[in-house]
């Protein structure tokens, strides 16, 4: 069951009331429709929510028409609400994120996985969760390991039926060892209590990529092949009911497209027979809170299909 308006309120999507004379809102901007009640929705009328473009979603940047955006809904929320409705207004997100303002908005194209056994080493298929923690924590494969604090490899319930799946460490993260630290691991933090869920309990976290690309930019492809054993070894050893995949990159790399985040929205897929559902990344939400309403979709979408997939 899920929780009710504390939680709205924090993630931003709780009804605004404001005084007549102060309700203008520009043309261009429609009114946010009040949240419905939150109990769970049918897997079946999220996914109907029609697509809203194809813009593309990198890791955590405000892209021109986004930023545009974020600043036509903060002009007008600064006439229509008090400042405190949206409690993630206020966090800098700069200090994991600073590169992610330049990011291009590049096509993606895949390079096949690479199992970069040796002879010495046993496949990475065959590893158990402590020797494929060691083989990613002394892992040289790509130029990432040269400039990198320590190896973000995952966090959470070794056995459990949610799996996230971000992109690559930020700054915080590369200093920490943990994925979603920060401001953005704050917001995804509640995101999962809106489902009932916390990441120490019945969800894991892991990342694309197990190093920080120097100043935050985008993983290369062929680091992220490199990267992807790890990670397609993590899902066999969670074996998770539900995977949900937040970002560009991490969409793209489980789904083999390079399709954007919007237009994959909204809909289930598959990752190795286990079901997929694509949001954006929390450091994008911080940057633009008006997609917030379409990322409580998709956790409504994810609930339901974990449901689903339980019974």
């Amino acid at each position: 069951m899920l929780q009710h308006d504390p939680l709205l309120a924090e993630l931003g999507l709780a009804p605004l009331w404001v005084s007549r004379e102060r309700a203008v809102v520009p043309d261009e901007i429609a009114p946010a429709a009040p949240m419905p009640d939150m109990a769970l929705q049918p897997a079946a009328a999220v996914a109907a929510e029609p697509s809203k473009g194809h813009s593309v979603e990198p890791r955590g940047d405000a892209s021109p028409d986004a930023a545009a955006s974020s600043a036509r809904s903060s002009a007008t929320r600064s006439d229509a609400a008090p400042t405190d409705d949206i409690p993630f207004d206020a966090y800098d997100a700069s200090d994991s994120f600073a590169g992610y303002e330049s990011a291009a908005f590049e096509r993606v194209d895949f390079v096949p996985p690479v199992d970069f056994d040796t002879p010495a080493q046993p496949s990475v298929a065959t590893l158990d969760f402590g020797a494929l923690r060691e083989r990613v924590a002394s892992c040289t494969a790509c130029g990432l390991c040269e400039k990198r604090t320590q190896t973000v490899f995952g966090v959470g319930d070794e056995e459990a039926d949610w799996m996230i799946i971000g992109e690559a460490p930020g700054e915080n993260e590369d200093r920490l060892g943990e994925p979603f630290v920060g401001q953005a691991g704050k917001l995804l933090d509640n995101m999962l209590r809106s489902l009932m869920l916390n990441r120490t309990q019945n969800v894991y976290i892991a990342n694309v990529i197990k190093c920080r690309p120097p100043g935050n930019r985008n993983p290369h492809p062929d680091e992220v092949a490199r990267c992807e054993p790890y990670l397609k070894r993590q899902v066999a050893l969670v074996r998770p009911k539900l995977i949900l995949a937040l970002g560009k990159f991490a969409a793209q790399t489980l789904l083999k497209s390079d399709a954007s985040v919007s237009s994959m929205r909204g809909r289930v897929h598959h990752y190795e027979g286990v079901p997929v559902i694509v949001s954006y990344h929390p450091a994008y939400l911080l940057r633009s809170l008006p997609e917030k309403s379409k990322a409580w979709a998709d956790l409504c979408l994810a609930q339901a299909t974990f449901l689903k997939a339980a019974t």
